[in-house]
């Protein structure tokens, strides 16, 4: 909703502006397709060249995923710590050794079948049998710390992928207005093939030109870069999933209360989408 918004803000100043000011939208109408199929067409290419496939493809969906919003909600930040818990709580009752079937096979996990969407992430679960499967292999003998540091680390190496994407989207927002220029550049080499035209037709080529030199900037400061900042945003708060995991898992595995554990979970989420201690408690005993 905000993203519509915005857009319509950007628009309606820049071009409402321009309008009240006297100016006439036709030479930009008549100039603006061309001038960004040479701008948009080059930079998207030049992003093709510079990075893989898939981080490409992100790319270009991440104004959907702006659109959309991040991935996770407050329910289901919920729905992740009652899904730690009642892994531990097997621990607890039966013993390492049934976890195994959980952690081995999560696809036929009972516990992971109750909670379908978190089931789909391939990172959050990966993150929460890999380190599992290290306390079943050890039989719980395992160093807190040195999972810490595991877990951090396949946190950090998630999260840098996942940034390439938005990495990608600034980078292109970051040659628009260079090839703005270019564009400008190759307008003014067809006006002055036309220099003994009269002067209205001069200033009609000229204006033109410009015109490439306003959407590069137009786009790259008004859409590309700004959408890219609100996906690396959507990004960082979407990897609050995983430092959940991270927090609950450690903080059993040091032995804390589950009150403790619980509120280790919740300190790595933001206010608006923390669940209730006494929720997550109840949730978990329940």
């Amino acid at each position: 909703m905000f993203f519509i918004v915005g857009l319509a803000i950007v628009f309606g100043t820049v071009f409402g502006g321009y309008i009240m000011a006297g100016g006439k939208m036709a030479p930009i109408i008549k100039a603006a397709p061309i001038e960004t199929f040479i701008i948009v067409g080059s930079a998207l290419g030049a992003a093709l060249v510079g990075n893989s496939l898939p981080n490409f493809i992100g790319a270009l969906k991440g104004f959907l995923k702006v659109l959309s919003g991040p991935k996770w909600k407050p329910a289901d930040y919920l729905g992740l710590m009652v899904l730690i818990g009642k892994l531990l709580a097997v621990m607890k009752r039966e013993g390492v050794v049934a976890l195994e079937a959980h952690v081995e096979t999560p696809d036929s996990s009972p516990i992971f079948s109750e909670f379908p969407k978190i089931a789909k992430d391939h990172g959050i679960v990966d993150l929460i049998c890999n380190t599992l499967r290290l306390v079943v292999i050890s039989q719980g003998q395992v160093d807190a710390d040195a999972v810490d540091d595991m877990m951090n680390q396949a946190i950090k190496t998630h999260h840098a992928d996942e940034l390439r994407v938005s990495g990608a989207l600034l980078t292109i927002a970051g040659s628009l207005p260079a090839l703005g220029i270019v564009a400008c550049v190759l307008g003014v080499v067809k006006t002055m093939g036309a220099i003994d035209q009269p002067p209205p037709v001069l200033g009609a080529l000229i204006g033109s030109a410009l015109v490439g030199t306003f959407l590069g900037v137009f786009f790259s400061y008004g859409i590309f870069e700004p959408v890219g900042n609100r996906l690396t945003q959507i990004i960082d708060e979407e990897g609050q999933m995983l430092m959940v995991v991270r927090a609950m898992l450690v903080a059993n595995l040091k032995g804390h209360p589950p009150a403790l554990m619980i509120e280790a979970g919740r300190s790595v989420i933001s206010h608006h989408n923390q669940p209730a201690f006494s929720e997550v408690f109840d949730a978990i005993r329940g």
